[in-house]
């Protein structure tokens, strides 16, 4: 009886001793972290703790710098590129992709297998087989196994069995990602998604990891790991877009005074989750004008002074969710007013592109910083209130506001002076002195650019020059016209026609009103015929307002003259001063 005793307490040991040498997923995919503090976290939905056991004998775990991992793939190295939608409000979802970037020519076929791309230049421009890995011949007997007889090998680390979903047996690869003390497995092509609700996460940074295996003879072989950082906040997530017309530099937050400026809010919610949800923004744009609130993203502004201003904004969701014991969200664990990213890496590390989160205490705001459930009396349901912050500093200075064309004029040439015909454009311009002018030449729709020049100019007490352009044949042209200043641009247009043949001394540049020039001349000739009969049957005397009448029309009559006979017009003395030829 004792020495059964012993036997049992000797066979008891030896299998604690293969129990506690058995590895668990947190072994293998924590990489020597510390978990401990993954215990206080919620169990994710569809997620299994990592305390399962890891199958080691049909996934074995190579750690960095095995040189087994030199061979783990035909042809050369696969890297895994793992990315994210984060930063995630807490109760929205955030989604994880998984890309695999096989070696130089190496693609996957239709029926997943792996094979050597024939377009593809490589350094050996012979292929040893026209396939990489074909798993295709492995689908009936599934590498080593009958399939239909024996499915043991169609398991995943902890045992699961592969779920039989249509064409289940030509995913060829097997993911696995780890976060927050639990894991989650899933066959799939060279590409895998994984979508995880945020309720039961804690607020800040956390660490998603991937590993990724492929099938094998006789065991699945690991070509992948990957790991990035995503966040999870109670602040909603947002940027601002400010843009305004003639802003040379949108970036630099330099704007120009007496300008609307538009102000676009992007609420960043790849998961719609606020879909449903009542959103407003409190705007306060920092020079005493007050606050303002409303319902649209989109706002617009003047500033009337030049300065640097405080722009504030606060954007407020009522988040419609079922009534329920309200639950206190988890404190940050970073402090307040931090900026935080997402991690960018290569390899062993996620490269992400989407927005920072800004977390920025309120400034006088009326609103609390953080979120509850609360009822609603009006219908009975219960909400959750969510904020959002932004701030910025934006510099308003003087800028070019607007440009006009105030004559065309073409410059006489002999023969010997060339072929091309050369105009002469007077431009002024309100607001600050241009440094640069560009001229785009255009076909008569404005869309086909046929020349563009740009040269610097000096303007010293008004916005006054004269541009000169050569035009290679007759015909009709669109011209662009803009001046520009470090901080702003202004555009302004004209449709011209060039005539005359080349080296005449008799060529005209007419705008778009030279074209009815003979109907001027027709109504000018009865105009006159008019105003002579109905002097003659009028008296004299004539009222003031007679007399104001007569004197515009005489000024028409100056400015139809000045139109057709430019030769003999009397120069505006604003011209006078004009500086020299650009």
């Amino acid at each position: 009886m004792k020495g059964l005793c012993l036997l049992l307490g000797v066979l008891l040991l030896a299998e604690g001793i293969l129990h506690a040498a058995a590895k668990q997923f947190r072994d293998v995919m924590s990489h020597g972290r510390s978990s401990s503090h993954v215990r206080s976290h919620k169990k994710l939905h569809g997620w299994s703790p990592d305390q399962n056991q890891w199958n080691e004998k049909l996934y074995p775990f190579w750690e960095k710098g095995d040189p087994r991992w030199k061979d783990c793939w035909r042809g050369g190295k696969v890297v895994a590129r793992l990315t994210s939608d984060s930063p995630a409000l807490v109760g929205s979802n955030v989604t994880f992709t998984v890309t695999l970037q096989f070696p130089r020519c190496q693609k996957e076929d239709n029926d997943s297998n792996i094979i050597y791309d024939r377009n593809c230049r490589n350094d050996s421009s012979d292929f040893p087989d026209q396939y990489v890995y074909n798993w295709t011949t492995w689908i009936d007997d599934c590498g080593w196994e009958n399939c239909t007889s024996n499915n043991t090998h169609n398991v995943f680390p902890d045992g699961r069995p592969f779920p039989h979903h249509p064409g289940w047996r030509r995913r060829n690869f097997v993911y696995l990602f780890h976060t927050v003390g639990q894991y989650y497995q899933k066959t799939g092509g060279s590409s895998a998604i994984v979508s995880i609700n945020t309720t039961n996460i804690t607020l800040g940074k956390q660490m998603m990891v991937v590993f990724v295996y492929r099938r094998g003879h006789r065991t699945y072989v690991p070509v992948a790991t990957t790991s990035g950082i995503y966040v999870v906040t109670d602040q909603i997530p947002l940027y601002v877009n400010l843009s305004q017309k003639n802003d040379r530099n949108a970036s630099d937050s330099v704007f120009i005074k007496d300008s609307p400026i538009t102000f676009d809010v992007k609420i960043h919610d790849p998961s719609h989750y606020l879909n449903n949800s009542a959103i407003s923004y409190k705007w306060n744009y920092g020079d005493g004008s007050g606050s303002f609130i409303s319902n649209s993203p989109i706002s617009t502004h003047t500033y009337t002074l030049q300065g640097n201003f405080s722009l504030n904004l606060t954007v407020q969701a009522i988040i419609p969710v079922p009534c329920g014991p309200a639950t206190p969200t988890p404190p940050l664990p970073t402090s307040p007013g931090a900026t935080t990213q997402n991690a960018t890496s290569t390899a062993n590390k996620t490269e992400s592109t989407t927005p920072a989160i800004t977390t920025i205490p309120p400034y006088n705001l009326d609103s609390p910083t953080s979120a509850g459930v609360m009822e609603d009396t009006s219908d009975g349901g219960c909400h959750i209130y969510r904020y959002g912050h932004y701030k910025a500093t934006i510099s308003i200075v003087e800028g070019i506001l607007q440009v006009n064309i105030i004559q065309m004029t073409s410059v006489q040439m002999t023969v010997t002076q060339g072929e091309n015909s050369l105009v002469d454009f007077v431009v002024t311009c309100q607001g600050s002195l241009p440094t640069d002018a560009c001229t785009i030449v255009s076909d008569p729709t404005c869309q086909v650019s046929q020349n563009v020049v740009c040269d610097p100019v000096e303007v010293t007490d008004q916005c006054l020059l004269t541009i000169r352009r050569a035009f290679n044949e007759p015909g009709t042209y669109c011209v662009n016209i803009t001046l520009g200043d470090d901080a702003s641009q202004a555009l302004t247009s004209a449709l011209i026609s060039v005539n005359g043949a080349p080296g005449s001394s008799s060529r005209t540049v007419e705008g778009v009103l030279i074209a009815s020039g003979f109907l001027v001349a027709f109504v000018i000739i009865v105009s006159l015929l008019l105003y002579k009969r109905y002097k003659e049957y009028k008296p004299i005397e004539r009222s003031a307002e007679q007399a104001v009448n007569r004197e515009r029309l005489s000024v028409y009559f100056n400015n139809v003259k000045a139109v057709l006979f430019p030769g003999n017009n009397e120069r505006d003395p604003l011209l006078k001063s004009k500086p020299g030829i650009v």
